[in-house]
C-alpha cells in the first residue's frame, strides 16, 4: 500500500497551508541559518527522546498562534494481505515486527486511535487513512465501528473524511454500498493493462488479479463510490508510459492518478532506511545503480532511474496536450504548484517531512509509512498522545533531516525547489564526489524537470493570468 490519494476535486488545489498539504515543518522556507541547531540526520533522530514541543498542546487563546495539523496512516490489519505482489514494501513487517499470523486492531486500540487523533488536531477537516497490508481484511463490520466512533468523538464544526487504499479484491456490492453511503474515497491499486498489472500483482496462489480489480472498479462505478487509482511504476511497466497512462485515464476512467516509483534496496526487509552500510552505497552512474545488475543496490523489480524519467516525460506531455484540467496527476500537479512558488502537494517533493506518521494494529506509531522499522518507533498510542509524538523533538529532527542531509550536488541543482531530494528512503547513492544522500532516482528526475521546465513555466504563467482554472467541480 502507498500514501493516501488526494481528496481534492480542484485542479492545482493550492488553498491549504504547507503543513496541511505536504507535511512540511514549521520551518519551511527559512534559510539554514534560521533553523535551530539539531543533529540533521534522520538516523541520528532515532537517538533523541520523544519529548513533546510546546506546540503539541492546543492553543486555547481567542486567536490561536498555531494549529496542530498532521496525518496518520492506520494499518488495522498490520502487514496481512491477500496478495503477494513481487515489489511489496510491507509484507515483510510480519516477520520484522514479529506480528501474529493474523494481526487485528482490537476495539480498545481502535477507539483510542480515533478519539486521540481527533483530539490532537485543530483544523476544520480531519482525514483518516486506512491502509495496510490490505485493510479490507478487517471486514465491513470493523469500518462500521470506525464510522460510529468518529461520530461519537466528532467535534462540532469539524468535518471527518475517510480514505481507504485497497487492492480491490474483496470489494463487492455490500462493501460499495457502505463506502458510497459514508463518502469514503477509495484508492485502488492497478499498474496498467492486464499484462503489465499481472506481471507483479498476484494472489498468494500465484494467480493473476487483473480481472478481480476491474470487477471492483465496475462495482464502485455502479454504486457511485469516489475512487482514484495508484500505479506502482516498476522495472517492467515503466517502459510503456502511454499504454499505462491511457489505460488508467481512458479505459478505467480515472480522473486522479498517483504514480509511485518502485524503489527498494536489496536489504530493505532487514535494514531500516539510513542504516545502510556506507561501504555498500554505490556512486552515481556506476553499474550497481541499475536494477538487474548482480550487485545492484536495488531489487530487480525496482524501476530504472532513467526509465522513470522517460516515463514522466512521455506521460507529462500526454497530460499537457490532452488532459490538463480534467485529469489530476499527483507528480505533475505538484510540479506546477511548486513552479508557482506554492507548497508541495506531496511529501516526496516537499522541503521537509515528519507530519505523516503511521500507526500499526497494536497502537505502535512510527515516523513514516516507509519507516515502519523498530528504529523509527515513536511510542504507543496507549502510552502517549499522537500530538505529543508527532509534534516532538525527535520527529522534528526526523523531518528536518529531509533537507539538512542533502548533498552539495542537490543544493546546487537548478531544480532543487521542485524536488528537494525526493523521498529520503530512496537516497541510496553517493555523488561522484563521494558524498552520501543522493537519490536513486536523481538522473531520471533531473531529465524530467529539464524537459518539463519550459512547459511548467508556461502553465504557471497561464494560471497567474487566470487563463487556466484553479478548480474543477
Amino acid at each position: 500500500m502507498q500514501p493516501n490519494p488526494s481528496r481534492k476535486n480542484g485542479w492545482l488545489y493550492f488553498q491549504l497551508k504547507s503543513s496541511e498539504i505536504s507535511g512540511s515543518s514549521e520551518y519551511s522556507g527559512l534559510p539554514y541559518s534560521c533553523i535551530p541547531s539539531i543533529e540533521p540526520f534522520m538516523k541520528a533522530s532515532t537517538l533523541i527522546p520523544v519529548t513533546p514541543l510546546p506546540s503539541a498542546k492546543k492553543d486555547l487563546s481567542p486567536t490561536p498562534a498555531y494549529q496542530r495539523r498532521f496525518h496518520v496512516m492506520a494499518k488495522p490489519a498490520g502487514a496481512q494481505c491477500n496478495l503477494d505482489c513481487d515489489y511489496c514494501f510491507y509484507l515483510h513487517k510480519e516477520d520484522l515486527l514479529q506480528q501474529p499470523k493474523k494481526p487485528v486492531m482490537d476495539d480498545a486500540t481502535l477507539e483510542r486511535f480515533i478519539a486521540n487523533y481527533i483530539d490532537s488536531q485543530d483544523g476544520e477537516e480531519i482525514v483518516f487513512s486506512w491502509q495496510g497490508g490490505e485493510p479490507t481484511l478487517m471486514g465491513l463490520d470493523f469500518y462500521k465501528k470506525v464510522v460510529a466512533l468518529q461520530k461519537k468523538y466528532q467535534p462540532q464544526g469539524v468535518r471527518i473524511e475517510n480514505d481507504l487504499q485497497t487492492n480491490g479484491v474483496l470489494l463487492n456490492d455490500k462493501w460499495c454500498e457502505f463506502l458510497a453511503e459514508n463518502n469514503f474515497l477509495v484508492g485502488i491499486s492497478i499498474d496498467g493493462p492486464r499484462e503489465l498489472h499481472d506481471k507483479c500483482r498476484k494472489m498468494r496462489s500465484g494467480k493473476p488479479t487483473f480481472d478481480k480489480v476491474m470487477a471492483a472498479i465496475d462495482c464502485m462505478k455502479r454504486h457511485g463510490v469516489r475512487f482514484n487509482v495508484l500505479a506502482v511504476i516498476n522495472r517492467y511497466n515503466a517502459k510503456y508510459p502511454l499504454e499505462v497512462y491511457r489505460f488508467l485515464t481512458r479505459e478505467v476512467g480515472a480522473t486522479y492518478v498517483q504514480f509511485t516509483p518502485c524503489v527498494e534496496p536489496k536489504d530493505f526487509t532487514t535494514t531500516a532506511p539510513q542504516f545502510w552500510s556506507e561501504s555498500m552505497i554505490p556512486v552515481q552512474d556506476s553499474p550497481r545503480c541499475k536494477p538487474g545488475h548482480p550487485l545492484s543496490v536495488v531489487h530487480d523489480w525496482s524501476v530504472d532511474a532513467d526509465d522513470w524519467g522517460e516515463f514522466l516525460k512521455v506521460t507529462f506531455e500526454e497530460w499537457v496536450n490532452n488532459d490538463m484540467g480534467r485529469v489530476l496527476v499527483n507528480l505533475f500537479e505538484t510540479a506546477v504548484a511548486q513552479t508557482l512558488g506554492k507548497p508541495a502537494q506531496i511529501c516526496a517533493t516537499a522541503e521537509f517531512c515528519g507530519k505523516g506518521a503511521a500507526v500499526e494494529h497494536d497502537g505502535k506509531v512510527y515516523s513514516c509509512d516507509h519507516y515502519v522499522y523498530p528504529e523509527y518507533e515513536l511510542a504507543n498510542i496507549h502510552d502517549m498522545s499522537l500530538a505529543d509524538m508527532v509534534i516532538s523533538d525527535r520527529q522534528k529532527a526526523f523531518g528536518l533531516g529531509k533537507r539538512n542531509t542533502l548533498p552539495k550536488q542537490c543544493k546546487k541543482c537548478h531544480f532543487l525547489r521542485l524536488c528537494w531530494g525526493e523521498c529520503p528512503k530512496n537516497r541510496l547513492l553517493k555523488t561522484k564526489d563521494g558524498e552520501p544522500g543522493l537519490n536513486y532516482l536523481c538522473s531520471g528526475m533531473h531529465a524530467f524537470y529539464q524537459y518539463a521546465a519550459p512547459m511548467l513555466v508556461g502553465i504557471a504563467t497561464l494560471v497567474k493570468q487566470g487563463k487556466l482554472p484553479l478548480a474543477r467541480q
